[in-house]
């Protein structure tokens, strides 16, 4: 499969801290990839890197056959590369719809229409992601009322209102209720399936990144040190070591 996203030997650093040194990964298009590691191993830089959030020391960044190296946030995002974070980015004060509508791309072509309705058709599309992530029945309650889980799957309705190629997502169970975390994992593969969209997933929780990728990158002190298929990366001794070494 042609490569959607490729990172080619990116290094960054900090001051005096390396946090990532000639990294390197390939993420196909259509595909669902992983990429896990201990605390401290890199995997959030790397993803700040991909988006455009700082600049890189070395190396280079490819999406969808464009070099987008230097390229700054809002530029890479509407190339349809678009991401989450650990902690969620909802508008606590508006509604599970307003979320979304405000989400969406050139919603208000103006700051003169800031006030003027939205159109049916991003209402329509917004009623609809809030149903595919089951919280229709809560579209007119204040985002600040949700769940944390609940909430973590409303910014993934707001990220898929950008209709984006491809999703980064930091964490996404991270802090869910255990019963909510199958049904964000089930929503993240019917996003694959149904959209088109491709997801680069970085998660602590190996069972679920295990269920979810179908290939899986592992960091340690900002260094690529193993790739391959679930099944083969927990039996990687170089993994083993890195999460053994890391308690």
């Amino acid at each position: 499969m042609n490569a959607l996203l490729e990172v080619d030997r990116v290094s960054k650093a900090f001051g005096g801290v390396i946090a990532n040194r000639a990294v390197s990964l390939s993420v196909p298009a259509g595909s669902i990839v992983g990429l896990i590691g201990p605390n401290g191993s890199g995997k959030t830089t790397l993803f700040s890197s991909i988006v455009g959030l700082h600049p890189v020391d070395a190396g280079a960044i490819r999406f969808d056959g464009r070099d987008i190296t230097t390229l700054r946030v809002g530029e890479i995002a509407r190339l349809g590369l678009i991401r989450t974070f650990q902690q969620t980015r909802v508008y606590r004060a508006m509604s599970c719809l307003r979320n979304l509508q405000i989400s969406a791309p050139l919603a208000r072509p103006s700051i003169r229409s800031v006030f003027a309705p939205f159109s049916a058709e991003v209402t329509d599309r917004a009623e609809t992601l809030l149903d595919f992530v089951g919280l229709y029945e809560k579209r007119q309650l204040r985002a600040g009322s949700l769940s944390f889980g609940q909430q973590k799957l409303l910014e993934f309705a707001m990220a898929l209102m950008n209709e984006p190629k491809m999703l980064l997502l930091d964490e996404p169970t991270a802090g869910i209720n255990p019963t909510l975390i199958n049904a964000l994992l089930e929503r993240l593969r019917r996003a694959n399936t149904q959209f088109g969209i491709t997801l680069l997933v970085i998660e602590h929780n190996m069972r679920a990144i295990m269920r979810l990728a179908g290939h899986v990158y592992c960091l340690a002190h900002g260094e690529l040190i193993a790739a391959g298929t679930p099944e083969e990366i927990q039996r990687d001794p170089q993994v083993l070591e890195a999460y053994l070494g890391a308690h």
